[in-house]
């Protein structure tokens, strides 16, 4: 199939890549030329939807996708009826419904599908995908998706893709937290981190969140499988998502503070993990 894929940063340049290793075309465009072997480049979004009827996109926040899709120089200025448009970014659902509303004016499906598992489960192929849009296009490009990720689940209409996206980035931002404050505390009394890891990785405490992150923090590996900078994005989107809807989230705001605290003294750039930095500037304990 021909595949149209614009947004080639961490996360998009791997899952390009994992589109052509399963066999199929990909027309690709970002903003910043990257190379990504065996894709063909176009020139902007709108020459992407000139060439392909399936157009993936993996942008950083809701006014890129507005501006890709939408905007001028965009997808919908060429598209076709019938195509269809998988935003694969993690937006404010909001803000995936009013991208779905444009795209339908012009005959254009879609679907909103942000991912988890960070650029290791990028590069891999097995990232989660959560869907939001109607079962017949899901159905239409699953083995798509399937190219990309280890599960694919329809969660509900646009929008419920980003819904349940925000609830994992809450869950992840809270777990990160959680292991950075209990593995302090435990060196602070004097006991080394990997006997922790060790001892309780595979009781009830034990998660995917601190197998992955827990030895980063103990080797000081801050690289950026995804970043503080963008972790607070969501943050703001799931805030604002609960404002909109009522839904209290107050972990979820003291989560945001520690990580703009991160980000003013200059970890914006790193992973997640260093959540840990918060607790060592407390503290004055380094693990």
């Amino acid at each position: 199939m021909k595949i149209g894929f614009i947004g080639l940063g961490i996360m998009g340049k791997p899952m390009a890549a994992n589109l052509i290793k399963a066999g199929h075309e990909v027309v690709a465009y970002d903003i910043v030329k990257t190379q990504v072997d065996g894709a063909v480049f176009a020139g902007s979004s709108r020459e992407v939807a000139e060439q392909c009827k399936l157009i993936i996109t993996m942008l950083p926040n809701g006014p890129e996708v507005k501006e890709v899709v939408c905007g001028k120089g965009g997808v919908l200025e060429a598209a076709k009826p019938g195509s269809i448009v998988v935003d694969m970014s993690s937006i404010a659902p909001g803000v995936a419904q009013e991208v779905a509303e444009a795209c339908a004016a012009k005959g254009v499906k879609m679907l909103d599908a942000p991912v988890s598992g960070g650029e290791p489960k990028a590069v891999d192929g097995t990232l989660s995908i959560m869907a939001g849009g109607e079962k017949a296009v899901f159905d239409e490009v699953y083995d798509v998706l399937m190219a990309m990720g280890a599960s694919a689940v329809l969660c509900g209409d646009v929008g419920a893709g980003n819904t349940v996206k925000l609830a994992n980035q809450i869950i992840v931002a809270v777990n990160i937290a959680a292991v950075s404050e209990a593995f302090t505390l435990s060196t602070k009394a004097g006991v080394e981190p990997a006997k922790v890891f060790d001892a309780i990785k595979g009781g009830l405490a034990g998660s995917n969140v601190m197998n992955a992150k827990a030895p980063m923090m103990m080797d000081g590996n801050y690289k950026p499988g995804f970043k503080i900078d963008l972790h607070i994005k969501d943050l703001h989107n799931a805030l604002e998502t609960g404002h909109e809807i009522g839904s209290a989230l107050p972990l979820t705001a003291q989560l945001m503070e520690v990580m703009q605290s991160l980000r003013a003294d200059g970890f914006g750039q790193n992973d997640h993990s260093a959540i840990v930095k918060f607790y060592e500037k407390l503290t004055g304990v380094a693990w």
